[in-house]
């Protein structure tokens, strides 16, 4: 009996101890799983702080992108500083952008000018070529009612203006021709009439601004670029292109072209033109545009190019034909008709595009900032001089 009380009594405690192992078992399963709880919430909110920490870092980086403040020291004025300010974004819309368009109004209302020279002897197409130009009737010759072809004793020179309007765009084009022009058999400082009249214009835009109560727009009678038409020779330059040139180039802005150049063959056509470009060369003529004008790489590269097609060869007409069912401006001849506008007959275009597409305003730029400064300056000096001089000579004490 003793004996199985004892063993009743060691399955009773083993049977207690397995139920306290269980509820040690079932404790401890209890507080490691709130421990991992914890843990699992402190590294949850670790992780936000970390996202937070790189969203502010992002923000500052993206700031600091966007909105680039570089201080530069003002040389002239000393302990000046001065911000400049790089950036896509400022800190919102400011509108500086708009000043574009307003000035593109303002120019659309008021228009603009722009006044072109035609020099050549008669019979070079200097009327046709700027009727192709403007694709209107511009010149004199076309303007004038039973106009008759006569040769002039002298030089003289004729201005006609016109005000062309595109899409809203007015220019007032003056077109001044210089009829008797190397027509004589001596044309010894024929020249001389076209000279005095660039310089007049820039006389009379000197007085209007000398003015005490001048006008808020001072009419521009300037001439703004020289076309002189060589013929097509296909030898050198001849003594009056040199000398016409030479004393030109100082005062105006000088573009050669080959007239009527379907008359050479394409070989006879670059020799000659590699034959101009050498003697301009070597007599130190400067025709537009000039290397020291380039005001950056950019304007190099573009003007290298021009540079390397003066001059050019064209060819005028006001006539359109049909071509691929197409009309095309050209002149008909026995062999097919060449166009005007095609790069692959002549150069037309190239001089269209300088002229009115792509230097216009640099044209006017350069006469005005280059050719009538020099001009101002000049007269400047010389009343300055006369002055000095003819209070030296008022002065009773002068020695």
């Amino acid at each position: 009996m003793e004996d199985r009380e004892e063993k009743e009594r060691g399955v009773m405690a083993e049977q207690r101890g397995e139920e306290g192992e269980s509820e040690a078992t079932k404790e401890n399963s209890t507080k490691g799983k709130e421990e991992n709880g914890v843990d699992m919430k402190a590294e949850e909110e670790e992780e936000k702080q970390q996202k937070q920490q790189e969203e502010e870092d992002e923000e500052e980086r993206g700031m600091s992108k966007q909105v680039e403040v570089t201080m530069e020291v003002s040389e002239r004025v000393p302990g000046l500083t001065a911000g400049v300010i790089r950036g896509a974004d400022l800190f919102g819309y400011v509108g500086i952008e708009a000043v574009l368009d307003q000035m593109r109004r303002k120019t659309m209302k008021a228009g603009f000018e722009f006044n072109i020279m035609v020099v050549g002897q008669s019979g070079l197409g200097k009327s046709t070529l700027v009727n192709t130009l403007f694709k209107s009737k511009v010149s004199r010759k076309s303007c004038t009612p039973n106009y008759e072809e006569k040769i002039s004793k002298t030089v003289k020179l004729q201005s006609v203006s016109h005000v062309i309007e595109e899409k809203g765009v007015k220019m007032k084009l003056t077109v001044i021709d210089t009829p008797g022009f190397g027509d004589q058999i001596n044309n010894e400082n024929c020249w001389e009439p076209i000279v005095k009249y660039v310089n007049e214009q820039y006389e009379k835009y000197l007085k209007e601004e000398l003015h005490v109560n001048r006008k808020r727009r001072i009419p521009d009678t300037r001439v703004h670029c020289c076309i002189y038409f060589l013929p097509a020779t296909g030898h050198w330059l001849r003594p009056i292109d040199i000398e016409f040139m030479k004393r030109l180039g100082k005062i105006v802005s000088i573009v050669p072209v080959i007239a009527k150049a379907d008359t050479l063959t394409i070989e006879e056509r670059l020799e000659f033109k590699q034959r101009i470009r050498q003697d301009l060369a070597a007599n130190g003529i400067r025709v537009y545009p000039q290397k020291e004008y380039d005001e950056d790489a950019e304007d190099r590269i573009v003007n290298d190019r021009i540079r390397e097609s003066i001059p050019f060869a064209v060819v005028g007409t006001d006539k359109e034909h049909q071509v691929n069912g197409n009309k095309v401006l050209g002149r008909k001849t026995k062999w097919g008709i060449i166009e005007v506008e095609n790069a692959a007959h002549c150069e037309f275009a190239n001089l269209r595009d300088l002229l009115i597409r792509s230097h216009l305003q640099d044209l006017k730029d350069v006469t005005h900032n280059i050719h009538y400064e020099t001009y101002r300056v000049r007269r400047l000096n010389e009343s300055n001089m006369n002055f000095m001089s003819n209070g030296k000579a008022g002065c009773p004490n002068s020695v």
